[in-house]
């Protein structure tokens, strides 16, 4: 690298080894006057085309462009412009890959361009060559033979040619050339704009579709204006349904089984909670079950308790039933024997009597015949009492 950057874009001296960074030590600032020929800038210089293929084209201390007979030298980006351009190229470089739809070069890059006013050579900050180009770019080609089917420029802001050079002269050009489409992308918002080649060889302005930009050429390939400023990371445009057909389209799918997964979990969640609840309710209600059951058991139990007392109670009324039977039955043979008894002393008390009676009507010279009708003995027993008297 050489020692010094020499003077950029705003005219200040910059270091080379830190670019964009100005010198601290007033006494170490180098002039223009100060710098060697070779260092400073040939913007505007007049070579021949040969010269400049020879020379200027791969310079190490500038870009330069080439429009008829005169060099320009590409300004340095600042970090804004610089980080807006990186983003787009991401996202297209998403989109190639994805597609397969052609290659993407940069400034490194720079092609010919043969016009009706001169001849120019540019190198876009980001160029496509499509499938369909009738011109294809190799691995080993430093500079493209065709015509870039899409040209993107980051704006400059530090001098107002500058920014004429990409909005008014590199536009013209492009359309006479017959790129196809052509998109400035200014950091600030302000010159941002997206040109289309139309049938009859004009630009026009790319309208915007709910504030998106789409391709007419790259099939499938948009990207939202206000993007272009917040710069959100491939893995959130991955989510975006804007993007995610190109930018990690794979995760679409994963996103798809994700949500398919999700939703069975969920089903499943449903399931077993509903499972859970019915489980539960079967529970409870077998829970109830056998509280019932249990209650019913005690109840049983009690009844059961209650009667084997009741037939204790009843073997007890029949062994005192069947006591008092016999008491009873007792007592009957008692009485029954007691009346036998009594009937004996009666008779014999009776026959006593009449013993007696026939005795005093013996002693009164009655006669047997008499005292036994009156007496009511047996022949025999007037007899005997009869040889008694």
């Amino acid at each position: 690298m050489g020692a010094l950057h020499a003077l950029s874009r705003s005219g200040r001296e910059y270091h080379r080894g830190h670019p964009g960074r100005r010198r601290e030590e007033k006494d170490d600032r180098l002039s223009k006057d100060d710098l060697p020929e070779d260092r400073l800038s040939k913007d505007g210089l007049p070579v021949t085309e040969e010269e400049y293929w020879e020379k200027y084209y791969n310079d190490p201390d500038f870009v330069y462009e080439w429009r008829n007979g005169y060099l320009e030298v590409r300004p340095v980006s600042d970090q804004k412009g610089s980080e807006t351009c990186q983003w787009f190229c991401d996202i297209l470089r998403c989109y190639v890959r994805t597609h397969q739809a052609g290659r993407i070069s940069t400034l490194d890059i720079g092609f010919r361009m043969a016009l009706p006013g001169g001849t120019s050579i540019r190198r876009p900050d980001v160029a496509v060559v499509l499938g369909g180009n009738p011109v294809a770019i190799n691995d080993d080609d430093c500079t493209y033979q065709g015509i870039f089917d899409l040209c993107v420029e980051s704006l400059s802001h530090s001098a107002k040619r500058e920014v004429e050079r990409d909005t008014v002269y590199k536009k013209k050009e492009y359309r006479g050339a017959g790129v196809r489409e052509y998109y400035i992308l200014d950091a600030r918002g302000t010159e941002t704009a997206f040109y289309s080649l139309g049938a009859g060889g004009q630009y026009r302005k790319i309208r915007l579709t709910g504030g998106i930009i789409i391709s007419g050429i790259l099939p499938g390939f948009r990207f939202r204006v206000s993007d272009l400023y917040r710069k959100p990371s491939l893995e959130e445009l991955a989510e975006d349904p804007v993007y995610y057909d190109y930018v990690f389209p794979s995760f679409k799918d994963v996103r798809k089984e994700l949500a398919l997964e999700k939703k069975r979990a969920e089903k499943e969640s449903s399931r077993a909670e509903k499972e859970k609840k019915q489980a539960e309710k079967e529970s409870r209600r077998a829970e109830k079950e056998s509280r019932r059951a249990e209650k019913e058991s005690r109840r049983a139990e009690k009844e059961k308790k209650q009667a084997e007392k009741e037939r204790r109670r009843a073997e007890k009324e029949s062994r005192r039933a069947e006591k008092e039977k016999k008491q009873a039955e007792k007592e009957r043979r008692r009485a029954e024997k007691a009346e036998k008894s009594l009937a004996s002393e009666k008779r014999r008390a009776e026959r006593e009597k009449a013993f007696e009676i026939a005795r005093t009507m013996f002693a009164n010279g009655l006669e047997a015949a008499v005292v036994m009708k009156c007496a009511g003995l047996s022949p025999g027993e007037v007899a005997a009492l009869e040889r008694e008297a």
